[in-house]
């Protein structure tokens, strides 16, 4: 049986640049900021870093893309790529690493310039699957996951009006979380309506049923949770450890199989299942207390929330939805309202073990996407609210101790994932 990393590796440090179209800056700035806060944070020199993993799908080719802006000298850089996996992807071969003891210290760095590269975010372009000339012609990930949208309201039978509304109270919570986070991209709330009636971009996703095509960056300073009081002695009350990793690519060719029917992620449910057995979770609505997943669209937050396990199939809209069991309690009230939601739904509590933050951050939805820096985003959430340091306080849970973070990358029937779970270490609990 393949040994279980649980608690081995700890992360000491974290840095995550803000997210948005930052014309004034270059992809260098943005990895330098974000390694500059991580460096600070483990309160650490870049010396000591004795190797790096460097994700990105488009703003860098190899290692001298990093060495470069950082002054490395002479380590090894290895470039990371894994489609939307990506930024996970970079954290979870700096883990490997360490474990197999070539290290002792790491950096994990996830980056993208995508502003600069003019990409629309409807063409499929340079972020399309180059590798078979037929299967991805004349897609678009907006076109492809409404497919998925449509799907899943026929076989759940949701009228189509009822549906968007379903799809569209992710968003409304998205924007609410945002409009709070000093490092989103889009801080404005929304209301359902205003969801509803967006301009349409591919039915029956909306403009604000997507996210933005944006500039960002994140790292992670890791090492042995052994070394902890070695390297890190002030992190000995608040560094975090990796409970669980897993990736999962798909065979690729769920749209030519009868069987497959768009309203599930098995690759998302492979990835889990990994991530799961590593950190020991049988029920992860009830042990989890929050979770970052990939909302690049709001129907692809639905059905990966049904897909990680967090509610039975096709019942998302009334056990996670309806009832605001997504929301932080601080914000649930003012969201459902925004939503639409009668006083009656409001009083009507969901039960606190029923409770699952969901993209309490914004999510892609206010951040938006650049594939390299979105995994490493989505831990330094949950790295900042276990600390107890949400940048903003009006944003802070209580008690978080289990996080789950969660990306893939392609579209419904070819996709890659990657799942990470972090938490406090057994010794704080």
């Amino acid at each position: 049986m393949v040994e279980s990393l649980k608690d081995k590796v700890a992360i000491i440090g974290m840095g995550c640049t803000q997210f948005g179209e930052l014309w004034d800056k270059d992809v260098d700035d943005l990895m330098v900021d974000a390694t500059s806060e991580a460096l600070e944070d483990a309160r650490i020199e870049l010396r000591d870093i004795q190797a790096v993993w460097a994700g990105t799908a488009n703003s860098g080719v190899n290692g001298n893309a990093v060495s470069a802006p950082l002054q490395l000298q002479y380590i090894p850089v290895t470039r990371v790529e894994n489609a939307c996996a990506t930024g996970i992807e970079t954290i979870r071969n700096a883990t490997h690493a360490l474990l197999a003891g070539a290290y002792d210290m790491v950096l994990a760095l996830g980056f993208e310039k995508l502003k600069d590269l003019g990409y629309p975010g409807l063409h499929p372009g340079k972020l399309s699957d180059k590798f078979h000339p037929i299967y991805p012609a004349g897609g678009t990930g907006p076109g492809r996951y409404a497919l998925a949208a449509t799907r899943y309201f026929q076989r759940y039978g949701l009228p189509p009006d009822e549906g968007k509304r379903t799809i569209g109270k992710i968003s409304v919570r998205s924007h609410y979380s945002g409009a709070r986070n000093p490092k989103a991209h889009l801080r404005r709330e929304i209301t359902l309506e205003q969801v509803v009636n967006a301009p349409m971009i591919a039915w029956p996703l909306g403009l604000y049923d997507c996210c933005g095509v944006t500039d960002g960056a994140s790292a992670a300073v890791l090492c042995r949770t052994e070394d902890v009081k070695k390297f890190a002695p002030h992190r000995q009350d608040d560094y975090i450890t990796i409970k669980g990793i897993g990736v999962s690519a798909g065979p690729g060719w769920g749209k030519y199989k009868e069987d497959y029917d768009y309203t599930h992620w098995p690759e998302t449910e492979y990835a889990a299942a990994q991530a799961y057995q590593m950190a020991g979770i049988t029920n992860p609505r009830k042990e989890l207390d929050m979770a970052e997943i990939h909302d690049c669209f709001s129907i692809a937050e639905l059905i990966a929330s049904e897909s990680l396990g967090f509610c039975e199939k096709g019942h998302a809209k009334e056990q996670l939805i309806d009832n605001g069991a997504t929301v932080a309690p601080q914000f649930r009230e003012a969201v459902m309202r925004k939503c639409g939601a009668t006083e009656e739904e409001i009083k009507d509590i969901p039960d606190p073990e029923d409770v699952l933050i969901i993209n309490h951050s914004g999510g892609l939805k206010s951040f938006g996407h650049p594939v390299g820096g979105s995994g490493g985003r989505e831990v330094y959430e949950i790295y900042k609210q276990i600390q107890g340091k949400a940048q903003e306080p009006s944003r802070q849970v209580e008690k978080v101790r289990l996080g789950l973070a969660h990306n893939q990358g392609g579209h419904p029937g070819r996709f890659v994932c990657a799942v990470i779970i972090v938490g406090v270490p057994p010794e704080r609990l």
